[in-house]
Formats: C-alpha cells, sequence, structure tokens
C-alpha cells in the first residue's frame, strides 16, 4: 500500500503495523462474502476497501466514495497496485439528496489526520459532486459502510430505498455526541437492530508483530446495525435498545464490551 507518511492515524498505523484498524477488518470478514455488494462512503486510501474488494470476489462490486482529492489519488493508486477491478472509485461524496459541497484542501505535506477532516462546515477548498446511494439503483448490497465525520444520517437519508429493498449491514462510525442521538434513532426507525462496535487503534497482534503501542487509549466507535429480521446473532458487543440511556463517550469496558472479539452466527 502506499501511504502518506504525514496522516496521523492511517497513513501511521500503516508503516507501523502493516495494518489499520484491524478490528473493523475481523468483523468484516464475518459480514461479507463472495458476489456481494458494497458501498464504502468515506473509502479514504483504501485500508478497508482493498479487504472488502478481496471479500466480495470477481463476482462482487465495491463503490468506494472518497471526496479528498489528494486522498482520492492514493485510493486509486492502491486499488491498481492491489489489482482491485471489482472496485469503483469515485471522488465525489454521497448525502441525502444531489448536489455540490466544498472540501477543505489539507496540505499532504503537513502533518494531518486525513481520515478526519470534517465536510460539516464549508469554507475554502475544492468543489466535489454529491450523489445519493439510490441512485446507484443497486441490485444487491450487502453491506454500507459509512466513516463520514458526522453526515452518516445524510449518507443514509440518500439511501433509503436501497435500505428499503437490499436490508443490507449497516456500519457508521458514530463518534460525535451532537449527533450521536439522531443517528440512532434514524437507524432504529429503518427497523435495524444496533451494537456498538468499539475497536482500540493498537492492534497487539498486528501484522508487523510490533509491540510498541503509539496509539495509547485511542479507540474508533462505530456501530454495527442489522436489520431486524436478521437471523444472526451477535455475541460480544452491547445493544443499543430505544429508550436506552447513551453514556459518553462509550467505554470500550463494563458496559460497552470491546472487540475484537466478536462473534456472528
Amino acid at each position: 500500500m502506499l501511504a502518506n507518511r504525514y496522516d496521523q492515524y492511517v497513513g501511521r498505523s500503516i508503516f507501523n503495523y502493516g495494518e489499520y484498524s484491524e478490528g473493523e477488518s475481523t468483523l468484516f470478514r464475518q459480514l461479507v462474502g463472495a458476489g456481494d455488494g458494497v458501498v464504502e462512503a468515506g473509502a479514504n486510501i483504501g485500508a478497508h476497501t482493498l479487504l472488502l474488494a478481496q471479500l466480495v470476489g470477481e463476482g462482487g462490486l465495491v463503490f468506494a466514495y472518497e471526496p479528498q482529492r489528494i486522498v482520492f489519488q492514493t485510493l486509486c493508486a492502491n486499488l491498481a497496485l492491489g489489482q482491485c477491478r471489482n472496485v469503483i472509485a469515485r471522488q465525489q461524496g454521497l448525502g441525502r439528496e444531489a448536489g455540490e459541497m466544498i472540501v477543505a484542501a489539507a496540505d499532504p505535506r503537513l502533518p494531518c489526520n486525513f481520515g478526519g477532516l470534517s465536510l460539516i462546515k464549508a469554507g475554502p477548498g475544492e468543489k466535489i459532486a454529491i450523489q445519493t446511494i439510490d441512485s446507484l439503483e443497486l441490485e444487491r448490497c450487502a453491506l454500507i459502510k459509512a466513516d463520514v465525520e458526522g453526515m452518516e444520517a445524510e449518507v443514509l437519508l440518500g439511501a433509503t430505498q436501497t435500505v428499503q429493498r437490499c436490508r443490507p449491514v449497516l456500519y457508521l462510525e458514530n463518534d460525535r455526541v451532537d449527533r450521536a442521538v439522531e443517528l440512532i434513532g434514524l437507524v432504529l426507525g429503518m427497523q435495524y437492530r444496533l451494537w456498538w462496535h468499539i475497536t482500540p487503534l493498537f492492534n497487539p497482534d498486528n501484522f508487523a508483530q510490533n509491540p510498541v503501542n503509539i496509539f495509547g487509549n485511542i479507540l474508533s466507535i462505530n456501530m454495527l446495525c442489522l436489520p431486524a429480521e436478521s437471523p444472526r446473532v451477535v455475541e460480544g458487543l452491547y445493544e443499543i435498545k430505544n429508550g436506552t440511556t447513551i453514556d459518553w463517550p462509550p467505554s470500550p469496558s463494563g458496559r460497552f464490551v470491546s472487540s475484537p472479539p466478536v462473534t456472528i452466527k
């Protein structure tokens, strides 16, 4: 993989450990299979896109959206290096309706969390197109993964027909206290069951076998969402139910069980 050495999290993790957020990858291996369709909003440089492409195989298809131009170009390079013919990458955003938005242009020569730039507040930058997941008119969709810095609800509102028709698994970042309740209510209203999936950035059993934890206690806070009618059983995670009091920030210990391990049967 190619990565920016100034990227404080994704790039730094890849350089030090040969992987990024492996706890999420472990979960995806249980959710995605050959022939599936996947939509990834906020693909960044492809740390998870490459895995998803392997999981869906030649008969599957992954749509990978990344609005930041330099980051998107790195994503395309990694897809080419991985010979991922089953990925369609687009330098666009996903939202509730078609339109345009401004994406801040972070300097790739300076230290930055390139995976954490918010698109909510407009400012100087580059104009990009916004489309909806529903406009793809997917015949099959097994997973919608959204890591879009507080705009996850917008992505889902543009995917209501797809969600109703395909009933995909939803994997959504939910780490902003001012938007957490709204996103939870939206997904519950789509007749889904929700679980916190909280993973540390450092994986002791990392690919590089590097024992040094450079990320301390930094966590990724996401939600695993399964259709209410799904027969799958989730073990090892704390379920978010309607009326549940939400402590903030969620903790990987106590009520909120960290992963791995997570077992889905």
